[in-house]
């Protein structure tokens, strides 16, 4: 590559979020508070659960000196902006879920990094560099007779060993060798975890692309299309999806599941482990945790993208999209031959009503205080009546139907006779309710007597004022095996 070629990518890479985080006037602080929230135990935080933590490490950096005037919510604003924070509704979830972008991930790591120092050239690295050599050139090799030697000489290096370990002669790698080369494992599992994120960034933008081939494309029918309308997962298929698919494969094997966590618990259980940082113990501890959370992620992002583009092709949702895109594109066409011919203060003759929405974070969004909405509860104080206990009896007998005594009516004549009528009850016993009274026993009939419909009875009370009615009435009866509802 030329010098003036790369100093043009490089130019052009200074745009990026990595390089803007890195010569941020803050960047220390920045690159201290992500790595505090999401770089150390949850890599993926609610915006409300990210606020709250970032409020209490921002009130402590104030404590101690540091200059930051705005709040939380500010702050995450700013970094989405940047591109230093991604965010995301998960299908189901109450509010959106923010992590760092693998720009953000890898410029923080950098930072923090270099502040641990550490040897370059390791002999477990140079060891891996060479195993990886041989083992490349062995399983390259076509040649039948140099395959054999170099598995002959395997297994005579095996029956040496296990010659030597019969004997006794055990050789442990040293204290000092095994945490450089634990060390350098956790090292590369960091590395994979940021992979993951770079293979999410991806999908994201393969998504994007595709969408964006949909609309753009002119024809009937395009190559995109026509996979899809075949029925091919194009994100699936892609070298991302591939790669990711064999991965993700080879880490929901049981046997080499199986052997990872046998191989982890082996480890931690070694005196050498206990040389390493609580960090470094809690990342090698819960590795394989680590790797299928993250995967479990990215092949979630990977299949909400394959059905969500295969819908946005079913539902024809693409050609919406295609024909708002042309109109606009004709628009702007349109604007570019007309801008040398009218000013732009010149008057039309026509009148555009603008129109716009403020457009904001769920995060942003403040929680309802009851308090602020709670009505006046206070009650006046009302002068003191003279209402009596017999005026209060009289009032409660005008407004609700006494069923009580009406029970006990029934049930003293049924203690008479088997069966009991409506118009046998209002003779015997005065009708203290008027009205009310006849209500209430048509009421009661209806739940535990007889009511017959089609045939009419004229039945006769007194009400409460003295005067003599009459009035036509269902046949109603009451009978006394049926006694025990109205017990009181």
């Amino acid at each position: 590559m030329s010098i003036v070629r790369s100093a043009a990518t490089l130019r052009s890479f200074r745009e990026q979020p990595m390089w803007k985080l890195l010569a941020a006037d803050r960047a220390p602080v920045i690159a201290a508070l992500l790595d505090n929230v999401l770089l150390q135990e949850e890599k993926v935080l609610s915006a409300s659960t990210l606020e709250e933590r970032l409020t209490r490490d921002i009130e402590t950096l104030r404590a101690h000196g540091y200059e930051l005037p705005n709040a939380a919510a500010g702050y995450v604003r700013e970094w989405i902006d940047q591109g230093w924070l991604s965010r995301r509704l998960a299908q189901g979830a109450p509010e959106e879920e923010l992590s760092l972008t693998t720009d953000a991930a890898n410029a923080v790591r950098f930072i923090v990094g270099s502040t641990q120092p550490r040897r370059s050239a390791t002999e477990s690295r140079l060891a891996t560099v060479i195993n990886q050599l041989q083992r490349l050139a062995e399983e390259t090799d076509g040649d039948r007779r140099s395959r054999l030697e170099s598995l002959m000489e395997q297994r005579d290096r095996i029956d040496r060993e296990i010659e030597r370990v019969n004997n006794g002669q055990i050789t442990t790698l040293a204290d000092d060798r095994a945490l450089e080369r634990a060390r350098d494992i956790i090292f590369l599992a960091e590395e994979l975890v940021s992979d993951f994120r770079q293979v999410r960034d991806e999908f994201e933008r393969l998504n994007r692309d595709l969408r964006a081939t949909l609309i753009d494309h002119e024809g009937s029918r395009g190559h995109v299309l026509e996979k899809l309308f075949s029925g091919v997962d194009i994100i699936g298929e892609s070298d991302a999806g591939r790669t990711f698919q064999a991965f993700w494969r080879l880490l929901n094997d049981y046997e080499q599941s199986a052997i990872l966590d046998d191989a982890v618990d082996t480890l931690n259980s070694r005196t050498f482990a206990k040389s390493l940082s609580d960090v470094e113990r809690r990342l090698l501890r819960n590795l394989t945790t680590l790797l299928l959370k993250e995967g479990s992620t990215v092949h979630e992002v990977q299949q909400s993208f394959a059905r969500g583009l295969k819908h946005f092709v079913q539902s024809r949702e693409f050609m919406e999209n295609r024909r708002l895109h042309q109109l606009l594109g004709v628009a702007q066409r349109s604007a570019v031959q007309v801008k040398d011919q009218l000013r732009t203060n010149a008057n039309i003759g026509f009148t555009l009503t603008s129109t716009g929405a403020r457009v904001a974070s769920v995060a942003q969004w403040g929680l309802l205080d009851p308090d602020l909405r709670m009505s006046d509860t206070t009650m006046e104080k009302v002068p003191e009546g003279e209402l009596s206990a017999d005026a209060l009896s009289e009032m409660v007998l005008r407004s609700e139907i006494d069923s009580r005594i009406l029970k006990h009516n029934i049930l003293t004549l049924l203690e008479e006779k088997e069966v009991v009528s409506l118009a046998e009850l209002l003779e015997r016993f005065d009708a203290g309710q008027g009205l009310g009274s006849v209500v209430g026993y048509l009421s009661l009939a209806a739940k535990h007597g007889q009511v017959f419909d089609n045939q009419r009875c004229s039945i006769e009370w007194t009400g409460t004022d003295d005067m003599r009615r009459r009035a036509d009435a269902p046949t109603v009866f009451f009978r006394r095996e049926r006694a025990h509802e109205f017990k009181l």
